[in-house]
């Protein structure tokens, strides 16, 4: 098949999957076609091309129902009229697959994060067109960003402190859809925030008791770079 019907590197790749993981967890493939999927944790993250949850997971084929955007956003409940691709998926993986735990996870150097804090402090930054799809997503953020308060600091370094305060307040919103509410009051849901590090591959985990973010397996994250983390 030529490039102009399907690209190149995509054809290599899916050839490269049939050789490997498919040749050797066929059955696994086969029992999820046949009894369908049944993972246990929703993982919601960013569209970011360096941030595949299934790599940082290590996670198989049925393991995890990934829902991405731009700037791993969640949306307050807001039934209405209006297209909730976001919403819908949560609704999904929470009442349809009864999926016991929600992660929200942010990332290092977020494209998404970024441009709504260059609007902060630019607020002469036009959208990137009339009626733009980005610029109306990302003003989700906008709770995070009072919580914060105005810039003092660096931009790139308040932008990466927008980034965490973002999950704070994408876990805030999935607890305004009612049934979630219910579940994680029952103990039959938990909700996680996350944050990981492109360049140095650290994973920080939200502790809710204290609101802050503390690295996740420290100890396997030095034997595998041989050095202190960076952020």
């Amino acid at each position: 098949m030529s490039e102009t019907n399907f690209p190149n590197r995509l054809t290599e790749g899916y050839e490269n999957f049939l050789s490997g993981r498919f040749s050797r967890e066929r059955e696994r493939f086969e029992e999820l076609a046949e009894k369908g999927q049944n993972p246990q944790v929703l993982l919601i993250g960013c569209c970011d091309s360096r941030v595949s949850p299934e790599l940082i997971f290590d996670a198989g084929p049925g393991e995890m129902f990934v829902l991405r955007n731009v700037a791993n956003l969640v949306p307050p409940y807001q039934p209405n009229d209006d297209y909730h691709g976001t919403s819908a998926a949560i609704e999904f993986a929470v009442m349809g697959l009864k999926v016991k735990h929600i992660v929200v996870m942010g990332h290092a150097r977020c494209s998404g994060v970024k441009a709504y804090a260059d609007l902060q402090h630019d607020p002469y930054i036009r959208p990137l067109a009339p009626g733009d799809f980005i610029g109306g997503w990302i003003k989700l953020m906008g709770p995070a960003a009072e919580n914060l308060g105005t810039p003092t600091e660096p931009l790139q370094a308040w932008s990466e402190r927008l980034a965490l305060q973002s999950v704070h307040q994408s876990i805030r919103n999935l607890r305004s859809f009612p049934y979630i509410g219910t579940l994680e009051a029952r103990g039959w849901l938990s909700l996680h925030g996350a944050y990981f590090g492109v360049a140095g591959g650290e994973l920080l985990a939200l502790d809710e008791a204290d609101g802050a973010f503390r690295q996740v397996s420290p100890k396997a994250h030095r034997d595998a770079l041989g050095k202190a983390p960076r952020f």
